[in-house]
């Protein structure tokens, strides 16, 4: 094929993963309601099921939260209406954008390389949707919590706009599904040589430092509970890092000795 052909290919394949994105966004525009109150706003809300299991079983109870949602402009409800929507159907479209990646890039490898690699759809797809449920349980409602009952003074109250809300929930969620690529990411370096499980462990220690350092950001809560529950995934996603990255590195130690 040529450069023109590739990309005529490119452009088929994002244009199905668009039309997969806009239709699932329509179902997301019309079922809006039950999606805006049963699932954004149940993060904000005090019998979310975190706050109820880390009252139950780590004496960590949350009241109700000290904010109110305002629209300041009079588009603001129905452009975060069409911007709630597209999002959901960018989070349910992954799989299948996933795959038409794959697709158009799969005729290029040779058999061999097709084999190191497969299962990559579904073992992409399952780590984003474990990193956002990941972020929506955990992250997204410590953060609200903490950032809804900050004051500087009592005379200040908390009056969010509804837009603001919204992208620090979504960014707490996606940033949830980004972070749990880290094996996808070590394993395609490990076939490239660029990482090995020496380096990784060598680098451990400054790791847990670098990780350390982002569960603090990313958890604005002083509290020692919320970075560990950060923390401690981040570290568990590490380890296995490594395992992977050692695994393709048998590998090839064993295809070299065979060659």
């Amino acid at each position: 094929m040529s450069f023109f052909d590739h990309i005529d290919e490119l452009r088929k394949h994002l244009m199905k993963s668009m039309i997969a994105v806009i239709v699932l966004a329509i179902i997301a525009f019309i079922y809006m309601d039950f999606i805006f109150h049963e699932i954004l706003m149940a993060p904000s809300r005090p019998d979310f099921f975190t706050f109820r299991i880390l009252c139950q079983y780590f004496d960590f109870c949350v009241g109700n939260m000290n904010f109110t949602l305002m629209s300041r402009t009079m588009t603001g409800q129905f452009s975060m209406h069409i911007m709630t929507a597209i999002i959901a159907g960018l989070i349910a479209a992954f799989p299948f954008i996933v795959y038409q990646i794959w697709a158009f890039i799969a005729p290029a490898l040779h058999e061999k390389e097709r084999r190191n690699v497969k299962g990559v759809v579904f073992g992409v797809s399952i780590l984003f949707f474990i990193g956002i449920l990941f972020g929506y349980y955990i992250i997204a409602p410590l953060a609200i919590n903490f950032l809804a009952n900050y004051q500087l003074d009592p005379s200040i109250e908390n009056n969010f706009d509804v837009s603001s809300y919204i992208s620090t929930l979504s960014m707490m969620a996606l940033g949830g599904g980004i972070i749990f690529q880290l094996p996808v990411v070590v394993y395609f370096l490990s076939l490239m040589g660029i990482m090995t499980p020496m380096v990784m462990r060598h680098y451990r220690r400054h790791a847990i430092l670098v990780m350390a350092v982002i569960a603090a950001i990313v958890t604005p809560s002083p509290d020692m509970l919320s970075q560990m529950l950060m923390l401690i995934p981040m570290l568990l996603l590490y380890e296995g890092s490594i395992f992977v990255s050692a695994i393709v590195y048998k590998r090839k130690l064993k295809e070299a000795e065979e060659n």
